[in-house]
């Protein structure tokens, strides 16, 4: 069975995580993280049907504001900041600057791009503890939309 084919914006968070994961282990400046994805073996293609707008506003942003975004979300993790795995953390920061700086993008969609990130690239039980930070961090951020939805729940069929 073929897998689904990945949206341009699904391959965006998933350039724009490999990217922040590459830039906390490396140090390398942006431009050099960049080129390396759209020049290496592995995310080339995906550089090519990706929505690059949006993986680079995604990545460049998160970075650029880490310790702003990491004072968000650090009072709903466990530890230190400098414990968490790097795609975890890579993943909040993702998911936070989504909350915080993109509202034109749905909070429930914010939430399952992060986890569905953590499914496919973190730790066992990454997914939990993505999930559990964002959604405590998802009233702070979007007080209105979540109260909302809380209040309308999607009707089912």
């Amino acid at each position: 069975m073929n897998a689904p084919v990945k949206t341009p914006r699904r391959l965006a968070r998933e350039l724009a995580l490999a990217g922040l994961y590459q830039w906390q282990l490396t140090g390398n400046s942006m431009p050099v993280i960049e080129e390396t994805l759209e020049t290496g073996e592995e995310t080339a293609g995906d550089w090519l049907r990706a929505d690059r707008g949006l993986m680079l506003s995604l990545m460049r942003n998160a970075a650029e504001h880490a310790p702003e975004l990491e004072a968000e979300f650090v009072p709903f993790v466990d530890r230190p900041v400098n414990e968490l795995s790097p795609i975890e953390r890579a993943i909040l920061l993702l998911g936070t600057y989504e909350l915080k700086l993109c509202p034109e993008t749905p909070y429930r969609v914010v939430m399952n791009e992060a986890i569905e990130l953590a499914k496919n690239f973190g730790g066992t039980d990454g997914h939990k503890f993505v999930n559990g930070v964002l959604d405590k961090l998802a009233p702070r951020l979007r007080a209105v939309e979540v109260e909302h939805a809380r209040k309308n729940p999607p009707k089912r069929r």
